[in-house]
């Protein structure tokens, strides 16, 4: 019997431990940190063996393979002395796709991969697909494999998880676009990261296809040297030659494989960058043969995402939003380009990295102060002092609103916009946002 040992058990490691199991392997979970308690019940509840709190080398290093949850790190301890080992390691995703044969819509980019994979698995449920959603959203795809069978699979796919992902096939794949993200993890060359997005078109043969943001510099650098297979589907703001979606005179046309348009001001998602992820997600759904009608409607009526531009509460007229998942610089550009008043900016939390020339141009012009939400704010400070704005330092989200209800005039906008990873401060985005809206709410 052939043995895999699973790193790591969240979500994804936990999933896949479950359908090793299921398909007859020696299972074995190990976690360096503590194990949530609805995981070691599902572990539990299929007999599968686990330790948590250290990793036991002569159980780990005997495995035919290893499957490495995403937020360990390539260069982990235990992953070099597996890889001194000769044993492969693989990820959750790259397992999981070896047992079913649904199609796969896959979606990856520094921002909006989250509000695409939504709402193009919005669109496929409302045509009456038989379609899970999976990857950094809801349940693994390795736990719906083992549990489930849909035909179609909407994942969203960050550059962890494609890292060791080797012969999984996208159907349909999405690059929204490329950014400075996670440099930290990549040796701090931008490249690595750039080649770790581009996985996603790996394996694709000429029935696939791929879907792009046309105007991306780095994508259109990048393009001619991953000798793509799949057909290209790009999009952008303005109409040119070969888009498959683009914007003319307040209308959103598609043109490939079935034209239809609708207009801008019907889309559920307003912004810029919600443009494109909304065209994104109409193309992925035409290609799949949704109907043009239903499309239409899927993208009208689609309630957004949690933590992404959340509208919270409107007090004493000052409204705050949630943008806690704005994890690096360019996601926070989009949430500043699309404000309509003066805002109050809280930034901070574990640098990646950044570089927030980005946002430069738009703090000085949206701004009327900044927060500073972490235990390291040096490089802020550094970077914004000299801006001429009010400033303040939290360690706390309590303290953090409570100063921007102090610093707040009415009309304006406060929004937690981080540019920054959670950890110093909170356990995950998510729990950021909602400390963020705990807070508000008791103003």
């Amino acid at each position: 019997m052939a043995r895999i040992v699973i790193l790591g058990a969240g979500e994804s490691g936990a999933g896949a431990a479950v359908l090793a199991q299921k398909k007859g392997f020696d299972t074995f979970v190990s976690d360096m940190s503590s194990i949530k308690e609805n995981y070691k019940q599902q572990l539990n509840e299929k007999g599968i063996r686990w330790e948590e709190g250290r990793h036991t080398e002569e159980l780990i290093l005997n495995a035919d393979e290893v499957i490495k949850s995403p937020g360990i790190p390539n260069d982990a301890p235990m992953i070099l002395k597996v890889k001194e080992k000769g044993i492969p390691v693989i990820s959750e995703i790259e397992f999981a796709g070896r047992y079913t044969h649904a199609k796969m819509i896959c979606i990856t980019g520094s921002n909006g991969k989250t509000t695409t994979t939504s709402l193009i698995y919005h669109i496929f449920k409302k045509a009456g697909f038989n379609v899970g959603l999976a990857g950094n959203i809801g349940q693994s795809l390795a736990y719906q494999v083992a549990e489930y069978d849909y035909d179609y699979y909407v994942i969203e796919l960050s550059s962890f998880q494609l890292d060791n992902m080797y012969k999984f096939h996208a159907n349909i794949a999405v690059l929204m676009n490329i950014t400075p993200d996670h440099l930290d993890r990549y040796d701090f060359q931008m490249q690595n990261y750039v080649d770790a997005k581009f996985r996603i078109i790996q394996n694709q043969t000429d029935e696939d296809a791929f879907i792009f943001w046309n105007d991306d510099p780095i994508i259109q650098r990048e393009l001619h040297k991953y000798g793509i297979h799949g057909h290209f589907y790009p999009f952008a703001a303005k109409k040119e030659a070969g888009l498959a979606a683009f914007v003319e005179e307040n209308k959103v046309y598609f043109l490939e494989p079935s034209a239809f348009n609708m207009e801008q001001e019907d889309l559920a998602l307003t912004g810029t960058h919600n443009l494109f992820n909304s065209m994104a997600a109409g193309i992925s759904a035409n290609i799949a043969g949704i109907r043009k009608e239903c499309i239409r409607e899927a993208l009208s009526d689609f309630k957004g995402v949690e933590h992404r531009l959340e509208k919270v509460a409107t007090v004493r007229g000052v409204e705050y939003i949630n943008d806690s998942k704005a994890t690096n610089v360019n996601s926070c550009w989009y949430a500043l380009q699309s404000m309509k008043t003066k805002t109050v900016l809280i930034l901070g939390g574990k640098d990646k990295g950044n570089d927030y020339n980005e946002i430069a141009d738009l703090v000085r012009e949206k701004c009327s102060g900044l927060i500073f939400m972490g235990l390291h704010n040096e490089k802020l400070h550094a970077f914004f002092d000299g801006f001429g704005l009010p400033v303040r330092d939290v360690q706390s989200m309590k303290d953090c609103v409570n100063a921007a209800y102090e610093m707040a005039q009415k009309g304006e906008t406060v929004l937690l916009s981080p540019c920054c990873a959670s950890f110093d401060l909170f356990k995950s985005y998510e729990d950021r946002g909602d400390q963020f809206k705990e807070c508000v709410r008791n103003l």
